[in-house]
């Protein structure tokens, strides 16, 4: 499942797991999130928060290399959500500077989304952390963080976020031309409506069904083609590969995934216990495509089972895991289970699982051509309970496995 971080605190959202991270809301951020300081505690007026570094878990959608004022303040990125943008959706921007110089006195920072021409169709200024992080009091060589959240404009091409400081009617200086739009503003990222492309799995029928005892060894397995799973918030390499594959026949779906894994885990042996909150592989299925009723099925490496089904995107979970899926499962690991005292090869994982019994299936059997929306999804300790990787198939650009509108599309030939 999904879990968001906000920056630097886990937070727990309705019982799911994600390991990304996100600077924390203002007031007036979309999601209901509270903002939370580090221990969680909220800053007090006028108190300047800073970092470091920025966490490894965030991950910048749009990486910033210029600087102002002769390299006294440097712009290092800002990362844009949700990953697909819609109009009259809110967009929240979270920019990330630091001062390696003593910054000057008296500037106010500014934020535009401007149209390729230049003209300004958003002016999203304000008081850096309101009103709590006027320039000059930026420490030397720490990180100083802001958000904007504001909705998306309904405004045909692609539209850009530009930044500076201003003091009356002046603006300080960029000091790379190829950096700023000519009006020394700092160019950020763009801003379109739609996203990036949703990747396509073509499932084969399979001529045999496999057998279901966690080794791929079956040939319906070296016909089904393999995807190797990527980071579920970027698409970025991953520390661990994970390979995925999926057949079907009149009456299964038939899931497969191959972990390498240097210490294979886990606590959980009952049903429907949160394995996502430890090491597990999950497949989610939307049938009908209507990015609302869907399905989640998990496996973790002691073969314990997970599964639920969903009316719409993170509905009641209590409600939603009443739903039985009737599906067999099996693992089988290469090495000693919950031993971190040597070093594993892996683990895979076989699931077989009812077609009829999933939610809004358009066809029982799938015809050739029918098309589902899916993700397939590995959670990976990297350290037990600390450093955990998420993975997925179609990248989700948000920390949130339900992410619904970034699921990949499953074609049945």
């Amino acid at each position: 499942m999904g879990r968001r971080l906000v920056l630097l605190t886990l937070v727990a959202l309705t019982a799911c797991r994600d390991e990304q991270a996100g600077p924390k809301p203002r007031g007036g951020a979309p999601q209901g999130q509270a903002q939370q300081q580090q221990g969680g505690q909220a800053p007090q007026q006028g108190q300047l928060r800073t970092l470091d570094a920025i966490p490894p878990q965030v991950k910048l959608t749009f990486q910033g290399t210029g600087t102002w004022a002769d390299g006294a303040v440097a712009y290092l990125g800002t990362m844009v959500e949700p990953a697909v943008l819609q109009p009259g959706q809110p967009v929240r921007l979270s920019h990330f500077f630091r001062a390696d110089k003593a910054p000057p006195k008296g500037w106010k920072f500014f934020v535009h989304v401007v149209d390729a021409s230049g003209q300004m169709v958003v002016n999203a200024d304000h008081e850096i952390q309101q009103g709590a992080g006027p320039l000059e009091t930026w420490p030397v060589g720490r990180i100083v963080f802001d958000q904007h959240v504001f909705n998306m404009p309904d405004h045909p091409g692609p539209l850009r976020a530009v930044m500076g400081f201003w003091k009356d009617d002046a603006r300080l200086q960029i000091d790379q031309a190829p950096l700023q739009d000519g009006q020394s503003r700092m160019l950020g990222p763009k801003l379109e409506v739609g996203g990036s492309p949703l990747p396509e799995y073509k499932a084969p029928r399979a001529a045999k069904a496999p057998v279901v005892d966690g080794k791929l060894d079956d040939p319906a397995w070296k016909v089904a083609p393999e995807v190797v799973l990527t980071a579920s918030f970027d698409g970025h390499a991953v520390t661990r590969r994970t390979g995925a594959r999926l057949t079907y026949d009149d009456q299964f779906l038939y899931v497969a995934f191959d972990c390498e894994d240097p210490d294979v885990w886990g606590t959980k042996r009952n049903k429907d216990d949160d394995i996502y909150n430890e090491d597990a592989v999950e497949v989610f299925f939307n049938a009908s495509s209507d990015l609302a009723n869907y399905n989640e099925l998990q496996v973790s490496p002691h073969n314990v089972n997970f599964d639920a089904r969903f009316v719409s995107r993170r509905s009641d979970l209590p409600t939603a895991m009443k739903w039985e899926s009737g599906m067999v499962t099996a693992v089988d690991v290469r090495g000693t289970l919950d031993d971190d005292s040597d070093k594993d090869l892996g683990w895979s994982a076989e699931m077989k699982i009812p077609i009829a019994g999933l939610a809004n299936v358009p066809h029982v059997p799938p015809q050739k051509g029918d098309t589902w929306r899916f993700n397939f999804y590995r959670l990976e300790h990297l350290k037990r309970r600390e450093q955990i990787e998420g993975q997925s198939f179609s990248p989700l650009f948000v920390g949130d496995f339900h992410a619904l509108p970034r699921f990949g599309k499953l074609v049945f030939e």
